[in-house]
């Protein structure tokens, strides 16, 4: 057997949700590679919010999705993910987020707990049934320890018949490695 690395997982999990007309969010837009992704999975008549606070995150996905052909199926919003709610309104499938910092950025701007734990429970009050909500940490920065300790606080504590959780990770890799945690909406709450 090879267990598959952190993105790939993230993304296997991802595609076995997503279907073409779907409503999906990235959280995190970053540099532009899983808006992308999201985009190609739902089609010419599916849709992709993306989110992010910094403006060069949003001109770095806006260039790759130009590059690509696929602004059309995308709404970019420079704003935090905590705010989902204010700017989508229709069911979502499916969300991503890569926690953390923009590589090749200001490592000073990092997600934080609080903002993404709101975001989370905004998306599952949006979430479809079988949707999937799928957070990518990266907690080896400054706060990131933090960050991770809130979540996993939070997503422990969700109703099991509500929310299946599962968390991804390599045990024994050094410096702080990524893991998956992966939200299974079950039923409406």
């Amino acid at each position: 057997m090879n267990l598959k690395r952190v993105l790939p997982f993230a993304k296997e999990l991802l595609t076995n949700v997503i279907e073409a007309g779907d409503t999906v969010v990235d959280a995190t837009t970053g540099n532009g590679h899983d808006t992308v992704f999201l985009a190609r999975l739902v089609g010419e008549t599916g849709h992709v919010y993306g989110f992010d606070v910094q403006k060069e995150a949003i001109q770095a996905t806006t260039e790759n999705l130009d590059k690509e052909n696929l602004t059309k199926r995308t709404t970019l919003i420079l704003d935090g993910h905590e705010h989902i709610s204010k700017y989508v309104q229709t069911e979502v499938a499916a969300a991503i987020f890569n926690l953390g910092y923009l590589p090749g950025s200001d490592h000073e701007i990092v997600t934080r707990g609080t903002s993404t734990i709101k975001a989370i429970e905004s998306l599952l009050n949006l979430m479809k049934i079988g949707g999937l909500i799928v957070l990518v940490v990266y907690h080896g920065h400054e706060g990131g320890k933090e960050e991770k300790e809130s979540l996993m606080h939070y997503v422990q504590q969700l109703p099991q018949s509500y929310v299946h959780v599962l968390s991804y990770q390599f045990l024994n890799q050094q410096n702080n490695p990524p893991f998956i945690i992966a939200l299974e909406k079950m039923k409406a709450k």
